[in-house]
């Protein structure tokens, strides 16, 4: 067993640290008390080639592999969930269809301003009657006159109305299958098709400075051709999405866990009681010592996950296994956080009120805690 990075993912996890430090942390509390959206982080990325990190070089990306990529992710989550979710959802949920499902001329035409970072696209699937139940797909696609009449709503989708998004990949009913069960298929939909329209952003809980919204379909006309992949293969497209999303998910609750950590850890040095710096209490102690014992547990399993899907194996169980435990990891680390702090960890000017806010979000995107456990429970046979 070989626990060592390659040079190559030594030097790109020290370039998203570095970047985090420098550009993201310094920004981050503005950037969520005003709910804005880091135009100038995201080309700022695109710049050091975060956004093409796991596409060949033909694809405008840098040709490194998912382990490198979660490291980036983890990194700057650790400055900042709303920076890493962009990332994350650019990459994992905008970018990896066209790359997986696109035609050579589809590839080229979206997946290489994506894999460059100068547009942004959106992973339509989630609907207001389906999210874990992701398969009652209430979007509706018709033919008509060489066109696909799209009519329908999604919800909670990431990156999908900013300044340089493209458009939005989504799931539609398309017809019946033989077996009678609805034929769904993934549509390309352009940001300037008539019909489609975005809400405005969300007022969330966390994840505040990045884009989430809800998006309508009426009429809206796209061309025949507008088709990702195979008709009919929609579903297990974007359960195949999901399967490697998972790992980004991962690797952004265990960054987050981290930045939690180091907040704790250096305000527990800091802050003085009774004459001394708390950190110097058992009880203070033995908390930062079980919130890193989870971390390093739940970026083993995150790693691990990455390290087997970059070499061609199955690696579903431990994509969800590490989705759902560092979810979780990143819930009682950024708890214990706030805890050390005591009152200041109450008050928005300390890192870890914001945290603590983001950090639910964890156990529920990319399937809930209950899904990723239903999913676990499959495959080991109950």
């Amino acid at each position: 067993m070989d626990f060592d990075l390659t040079p190559e993912q030594q030097a790109i996890q020290q370039l998203a640290r570095e970047f985090a430090e420098s550009e993201v942390r310094p920004q981050a509390e503005r950037m969520d008390r005003e709910e804005r959206f880091p135009y100038e982080l995201v080309a700022k990325m695109g710049e050091l080639g975060f956004f093409g990190l796991p596409f060949p070089e033909e694809y405008g990306g840098a040709g490194a592999d998912t382990t490198s990529y979660a490291l980036a992710v983890m990194e700057i989550a650790r400055a900042d969930a709303s920076t890493a979710i962009t990332l994350a959802a650019a990459v994992s949920l905008g970018a990896m269809p066209f790359f997986l499902f696109g035609t050579e001329e589809q590839k080229k035409r979206y997946l290489v301003p994506l894999a460059h970072g100068k547009q942004l696209w959106g992973f339509g699937l989630t609907e207001p009657e389906a999210g874990s139940d992701a398969g009652n797909c209430k979007t509706r696609a018709r033919l008509e006159d060489g066109a696909w009449v799209v009519n329908g709503t999604k919800a909670f989708i990431t990156n999908s109305g900013t300044e340089i998004t493209g458009g939005t990949t989504i799931t539609a009913v398309t017809g019946a299958r033989a077996d009678g069960a609805p034929e769904i298929t993934n549509l390309i939909v352009p940001q300037s098709t008539p019909g489609f329209t975005r809400s405005k952003k969300y007022r969330k809980m966390g994840w505040r400075a990045s884009d989430t919204r809800e998006l309508s379909f009426a009429d809206a006309r796209v061309p025949e051709e507008n088709v990702l992949g195979e008709r009919g293969e929609g579903f297990r497209q974007f359960l195949t999405i999901l399967d490697g999303g998972r790992i980004s998910v991962a690797a952004l609750s265990v960054g987050l866990a981290l930045g939690a950590y180091d907040e704790a850890l250096k305000y527990a040095k800091d802050r003085r009681a009774f004459g001394k710096p708390i950190s110097s209490f058992q009880a203070i102690q033995f908390k930062l010592v079980d919130m890193l014992t989870q971390i390093e547990h739940a970026k083993l399993m995150m790693l691990k996950a990455a390290w087997e899907k970059d070499r061609g194996r199955e690696f579903v169980f431990s994509a969800s296994l590490a989705k759902l435990y560092a979810g979780e990891v990143s819930h009682r680390v950024v708890n214990d956080a706030v805890q050390i702090h005591g009152g200041y960890g109450f008050i928005e000017e300390y890192p870890v009120s914001r945290m603590y806010r983001d950090q639910k979000i964890n156990e529920i995107g990319e399937g809930t805690n209950e899904v990723q456990r239903m999913i676990l429970a499959k495959l080991i046979g109950i």
